[in-house]
Formats: structure tokens, C-alpha cells, sequence
């Protein structure tokens, strides 16, 4: 049954039942008392993933996101509800010119604090749990819906203000999503990833 998980992560009034992904705060760059980004860290930790190739990218995350929830309630090797983290996270990838995005994104759950060290399998063998190393990220939150454009017009924007974009990967960026992706008004990060 998707509709309790589904509305816990929908109520904002309620921020306690969700997790958030634990990070370590490096600099915050603000002008004129605006934030413009923040470069975290965030630690080695495992990741329920799942690759969509939708033709639409709004598609590809409301699928994904749906296999998804489906994990995180019961259908998994532990049979319990697994718990809500945010943000949900996408990564997405451009051409070389920065001027389109590919079909091919991930979806990924960060697993709770309390499973990262044995993860329930997934009953759905398209979901993969991965280990993500340490990364530092440049992160710039933005509203509204995601889709190609306003990502690629984020990704622009972001890579406008970073001093140096060019020690961030040039093809590879996350959407970080702390909304349900059905909410029209939803908070959202782009997020550049440091060259390891």
C-alpha cells in the first residue's frame, strides 16, 4: 500500500519522520545576503538505485521514484517499511557542450542511517544497492518542477557562478529532490560534483 509512505513524504508539516542525508557543511557563498551555493561533503554510504530511460525525464523520476517506494515499503528481504530519507536523488548527464540532457538518469534512496551497513535486497531486480564514495558537491537550491529545461537552465546558472566549474565534473550533475515529485512547488538542489 503506497499511500501512507507516499503521504509521509508529502507532508511537510512533519519533518521528523523523514531523514535527512547527513552532510558536513565546507563554505556557504552568499551575495548581497542571498545564498548563491553551498559546498558540502557528504560521506561513503550506500544507495538503493535504479536506472530509467524514459523519453521524458519527468517520466523517468516518477517511475524510478515509484520502483522506488515500492522497496522502501516492504517489498524488500527485511518485509518493514525502510523509512523516508531526503532527498531523493537523480543523476542526470549532458553532451559534452553542456547543451542537452541524455534519456539515461538514475534514481537513488539514500538507505537509513540504521541499514547502511546491511541493506534489505530489493525484490525488484532492477534496483541496485551501490556504495557511493565521499563527495564534495556544490549545491544551489531552486523551485518548481524539474524537467530538461529547467535543469540544463540550473546547471548553466550554477556553473555561471562557481569560481572554478572546471574542477567540478562537466558532465554529470544530481537533482536533489526533498518533495514529493508529483508537487508542483517543489524544493530542489542542483548539484555539481567535485573531480575525485
Amino acid at each position: 500500500d503506497m499511500a501512507e509512505p507516499i503521504q509521509q513524504l508529502t507532508r511537510n508539516n512533519n519533518p521528523q519522520e523523514r531523514q535527512t542525508i547527513p552532510f558536513t557543511l565546507i563554505q556557504r557563498k552568499e551575495k548581497l545576503g542571498d545564498l548563491l551555493y553551498e559546498k558540502r561533503q557528504y560521506g561513503k554510504a550506500k544507495w538503493a538505485c535504479i536506472k530509467m530511460k524514459e523519453k521524458q525525464y519527468e517520466q523517468s523520476i516518477c517511475l524510478g521514484f515509484m520502483k522506488l517506494m515500492r522497496y522502501i515499503c516492504e517489498q524488500n528481504s527485511s518485509g518493514l517499511y525502510l523509512g523516508i530519507t531526503i532527498p531523493i536523488v537523480t543523476i542526470v548527464h549532458t553532451n559534452e557542450s553542456q547543451s542537452a540532457m541524455t534519456p539515461s538518469v538514475t534514481v537513488a534512496y539514500y538507505l537509513p542511517e540504521v541499514l547502511q551497513e546491511e541493506p534489505p535486497h530489493p525484490f525488484d531486480s532492477d534496483i541496485i544497492i551501490e556504495e557511493w564514495p565521499s563527495t564534495i558537491v556544490y549545491s544551489r537550491s531552486f523551485r518548481g518542477i524539474t524537467n530538461e529545461d529547467s535543469i540544463m537552465r540550473e546547471i548553466n546558472l550554477l556553473a555561471a557562478i562557481l569560481e572554478s566549474p572546471e574542477l567540478c565534473l562537466q558532465d554529470t550533475f544530481i537533482i536533489a529532490g526533498y518533495t514529493n515529485p508529483a508537487a508542483a512547488n517543489r524544493h530542489n538542489e542542483i548539484w555539481f560534483l567535485q573531480r575525485p
